[in-house]
């Protein structure tokens, strides 16, 4: 989030700012679509440098492992089978990173809800739009895993 809004601010919002005032000075801004858009763009832009200001202001970094990590906590990394022998390896993150390709589900999401503050060998049962699963929990940690 941080490098989103120094990008907004430093590097988008100055180049709209630019091409707004360019398109300012060509005269009738009433039928003007660049500058129409540019503005449009611009109050985009800053709804979102006061929203992610909002949210930076509130949020806490958690770097430090809880102290029971046979548990799992905010930032876990979970390894899970279903009952095919299938396994999944999630991590859980908070709302505003969540990024399922790369195996980060929000804490607030179906199966991080049911995964927070489980143990070890502990099963969960998950419904889905595509059906009912039933996960076992085989591995728990707080390091991102080392994988060949």
């Amino acid at each position: 989030m941080e490098s989103e809004y120094e990008t907004l601010w430093r590097v988008e919002r100055p180049r709209v700012t630019e091409a707004v005032s360019i398109a300012a000075a060509l005269g009738d801004r009433s039928e003007n679509a660049d500058y129409i858009y540019g503005k449009k763009r611009l109050r985009e832009i800053d709804s979102k440098l006061r929203f992610l200001k909002k949210r930076l202001d509130a949020l806490t970094v958690v770097r430090a492992s809880p102290d029971r990590e046979d548990k799992v906590f905010f930032g876990a990394w979970v390894m899970l089978e279903d009952e095919e022998g299938e396994s999944v390896q999630y991590r859980i993150v908070g709302p505003d990173e969540f990024d399922p390709a790369q195996g980060a589900i929000s804490m607030n999401s179906p199966v991080g809800r049911q995964l927070m503050g489980r143990n070890l060998d502990d099963q969960v049962k998950v419904v889905r739009p595509k059906g009912t699963t039933v996960y076992t929990i085989i591995e728990i940690g707080y390091a991102k895993p080392q994988r060949d």
